[in-house]
């Protein structure tokens, strides 16, 4: 069987610059909150579940992910897929943390018979999925990916083969992260991971790290012939992904980007594009320094001479770990609906030692919108491209 086209139909987003995507892309184009850790700032998910027992019920990154799902499905308009043929495919890279602090806390301080009953179903990863699943009823395969800062590219690019395969018609997919909770960032900050200054500067002379932030992104994504004939708006095209391991070390990236260059290159042959017909690169782009320095140094032996335009939009956002890969796809799919490539927001002074790259920094620069790529990168050395195109 031939393998199908994957169009993207619909997006919600949640992110500490923005909720919805208009906020959202208005957020990428402004200049980086003056804040430390950056979150999702008057959400209320009251309105999200039927009722107040129910929201306590799941976890923030829950919360979030089902937030960002009621807008991209509203956005998708109504399905017409057998719901035994909708999948859900959502991200993240430590899950429920916050309440398994929580609960740690209740279990020193008042004993093990107060902690809370849905402690594991709050906590697992799955949760976010199996949320979502229930909430519509979606019945196709409901599975999650947890691969560090790599995991919402990764389930992007999971969903999107189950499409091309002929598994699934439809599958909401994506990523929600919210790990802002005492024992998160400590574990953070002693491996010197964050930023010192508060400040978010990819691929800048001065950066000393991440700024870390929560989000959750969720894409609609749907078998290419189905979404034209009930007339759906087709926001863009999944050409293809791939998924590669550094195997070097637990956090640092392989010298010279090997395994992003591996990553990017099978990407593109899985899309059946090359190297030239790339016109934009949404950058991993963390602010630290071994990871801007691998990746500036991977995106040149892949692209050479041809410089596509590149960003990182975390510059803005701050680093939302297992959602990252997911606001990034989303924000690539609205730098093509208004075609701007937001600017690298917090890069004043160029690196003379990271290898050449066309960043985009002051203003959102224009340009012609066609073949993209979004990069992600995470602990563990999980390497993850995914490769979108214009419509």
């Amino acid at each position: 069987m031939a393998r199908r086209r994957v169009a993207v139909t619909g997006c919600g987003a949640l992110t500490p610059v923005g909720i919805g995507i208009d906020a959202f892309w208005r957020g990428l184009c402004a200049p980086q909150p003056a804040t430390a850790q950056r979150r999702v700032e008057g959400f209320d998910p009251e309105p999200y579940f039927d009722n107040p027992k129910e929201t306590r019920r799941a976890d923030r990154f829950s919360q979030l992910a089902l937030a960002a799902a009621t807008e991209a499905l509203a956005q998708a308009g109504t399905l017409t897929a057998d719901p035994a043929r909708v999948g859900v495919w959502v991200g993240t890279g430590v899950g429920g943390i916050d309440t398994l602090e929580t609960q740690i806390i209740v279990c020193h301080d008042k004993g093990p018979k107060r902690v809370s009953p849905f402690l594991v179903p709050m906590m697992m990863a799955n949760a976010a999925t199996a949320s979502i699943s229930m909430r519509w009823g979606f019945q196709g395969p409901c599975e999650n990916t947890v691969t560090a800062c790599a995991a919402g590219t990764h389930s992007i690019g999971n969903a999107a083969r189950l499409i091309q395969a002929g598994v699934c018609d439809v599958v909401v997919t994506g990523g929600s992260e919210s790990s802002l909770c005492t024992t998160a960032i400590a574990g953070f900050s002693n491996m010197t991971a964050l930023s010192s200054s508060g400040v978010s500067r990819p691929f800048d002379r001065d950066r000393d790290g991440f700024v870390i932030a929560e989000a959750a992104g969720i894409l609609v994504l749907e078998e290419w012939d189905m979404a034209i004939a009930r007339g759906a708006t087709i926001l863009a095209e999944v050409l293809g992904s791939a998924s590669t391991a550094d195997a070097h070390h637990i956090t640092a990236p392989a010298p010279g980007g090997s395994g992003a260059i591996r990553c990017m290159r099978q990407a593109l042959a899985d899309a059946g594009v090359t190297p030239a017909d790339v016109r934009h690169i949404n950058a991993h782009g963390t602010s630290t320094p071994l990871n801007d320095a691998a990746e500036a140094a991977a995106m040149a032996e892949v692209f050479g001479d041809l410089r596509p335009i590149v960003t990182s939009t975390k510059g803005v956002t701050g680093h939302a770990l297992g959602a990252a890969g997911a606001i990034e796809a989303i924000a690539v799919v609205l730098a093509m609906q208004h075609r701007l490539v937001p600017p690298t927001d917090g890069h004043v002074h160029d690196d003379p030692d990271l290898a050449p790259i066309d960043l985009v920094v002051g203003e959102p620069r224009p340009w012609e919108p066609g073949v993209a790529i979004s990069n992600s990168f995470g602990f563990g050395g999980h390497n993850g491209t995914v490769v979108l195109r214009s419509v």
